[in-house]
This record gives structure tokens, sequence and C-alpha cells, in this order.
């Protein structure tokens, strides 16, 4: 089978823009506002049996600006308003600190990937910025663009597939990955269900609890959902990233030929940046 027809067995949401409105190094649960549409597009990828997960850079931590328990809480209201997902991979590490996992580089992704037991090639990541896209890009995965005001004109010119708004994205993908440049699937979302979307409707207290990724008292590196990994985290570390010309590594990745020397071999899941030069606020951390 020509791997450009092949199903979609993952998809992998940036967090902040995305799936719910930036709020620049937000710490605070209740500040946590879903993007439209977010519910039912994660809903309609588990009706189809799609995987579905969360990669995001989260540099406020290692600017000390919010905590590994602030991280854990927002998470986890996100995966209460919109979720459950299979998989959650942070990076908390700065932009000057060379790690493996950051946005744009791929690490993130294949660690994600290799979560839900998916190749890299039949994963999906949706993202708001230029990062998300060339990430997947550079793991080997199809990357859509869904732009918002903070979004540059750049980006949405050089990205391979763009969509208006999250919910049609995810809509062109329950029959297979992106095609063209702009994913279009206009139909009801009752009809992409192909069933009733019962299960788009809120959830009883007891589902609730049930999608819980585990109590209060559980270490960054699982929760929310076995996904969330810290750097230093041996078990739990991405594999490397991928070299141009050696096995494995996605046609076309050319990138990142040398790491610094200071590169820690790679960072546990949950690490976050630290300040970089030329950081703009409101844009992935």
């Amino acid at each position: 089978m020509n791997p450009a027809d092949s199903p979609v067995k993952a998809v992998l949401f940036d967090r902040d823009g995305t799936l719910v409105h930036d709020v620049p190094y937000n710490g605070d649960p209740e500040r946590v506002r879903p993007v439209e549409g977010a519910r039912e597009a994660v809903a309609l990828l588990r009706a189809h049996g799609i995987r579905v997960g969360v990669v995001t850079n989260q540099s406020g931590v290692a600017r000390g600006l919010i905590s590994d328990g602030d991280v854990r809480r927002v998470n986890r209201r996100i995966d209460d308003l919109i979720g459950p997902f299979d998989v959650w991979a942070v990076c908390p590490h700065g932009p000057d600190d060379g790690c493996h996992c950051r946005k744009p580089r791929p690490g993130l992704i294949l660690w994600a990937a290799g979560r839900v037991c998916a190749a890299p090639a039949d994963c999906v990541v949706i993202g708001d910025i230029g990062a998300d896209t060339e990430a997947a890009e550079r793991a080997g995965a199809h990357g859509i663009l869904v732009p918002n005001d903070r979004t540059r004109p750049a980006e949405t010119a050089a990205a391979a597939h763009v969509a208006p708004d999250l919910l049609t994205a995810v809509r062109a993908l329950v029959t297979g990955p992106p095609r063209g440049r702009v994913p279009a699937d206009e139909r009801p979302v009752e009809a992409a269900y192909g069933t009733d979307p019962a299960s788009t409707g809120p959830r009883t207290a007891a589902a609730q609890d049930d999608d819980l990724p585990g109590p209060a008292g559980t270490p960054f590196a699982t929760a929310p959902g076995p996904g969330a990994f810290r750097p230093g985290d041996a078990a739990h570390r991405p594999p490397p990233e991928p070299r141009p010309g050696g096995a494995g590594t996605p046609a076309g990745n050319g990138a990142d030929t040398a790491e610094p020397a200071r590169t820690r071999a790679v960072p546990d899941a949950g690490a976050v940046c630290g300040p970089g030069v030329g950081h703009r606020r409101g844009r992935s951390s």
C-alpha cells in the first residue's frame, strides 16, 4: 500500500492556540478555554478508532514562571474538558537548552507516536504555528496548520496543508492522511461520524472521574496520561533525533546535522525551555 493511502492511526495536537486559547505561561486551570470545535474534533477521532495525543512546549517551567504542578493541573483540566487523550508529551525546556524534544525538533512527535504504537508516517500533527508543522515534517509525520491571529503569514504560506479550523482539519482525516494544500470536508459533524455522535455530549461525573490521569500525587512523568515525560527519565526518553542519511531518516530531513555540545542525551518529558533570544509571548512556548 502506498504510505499516502495508509489510514491515520494517531493525531497529535499542539496545546496552546490549537486545542485551547493561548494564555501565555498559563498555570491556572480556571483560565483554560477550549477553542471552538475542539471537543467535537477529539470525539470524532475517537469514534473512528484514531488515537489522540498532545505535544506541547512549556518553556514557562524552565523560565521559572510556572511549576511542573501547574502544567499538570492545566493539562488535567484540558483532559477533562476535551479528552481523554491517549498520550501527553511535554517539553519543559527553553529555546537555548539544546534538547531533542522542543518543537520544531521532532523528539516529542517521535516519542508520542511510539507511546501509541504508531509509525510517524501514520500520524498527523495539528498546530497553529510553523514549529508544529516543521516538527511533524522532521519526524516523518503529516502536518496541518490551523492558523489563528498569532500565526505569521510566512508560516501559513510555507505549510503543506492548511485548514480553516480544527474540526475541518479533523473531518478530513477520518478517511486518510491530508490531501491537497487545503483539506476540505464540509459535511455536518453527524455525517462525518457515520453514527449517532452521542459521545460528544457532556460526560457524567462518574465518567469524568474515570478519565482522571491519576491521583493528585501522580508524578509529572505520568500526569495526565502516561505520555508526559521529563528530561533525565531514561525509561521514557524519546528516540534520538534522526540524522540525515541515517537509517530511518525521513525523506528530505536534512536539518540539525550537528547537536550543540551541551545538548542532553534526551531530556525527559515535561522539561521546559529556558529564556531564549527572540521568544515571543502569545505563541508556542
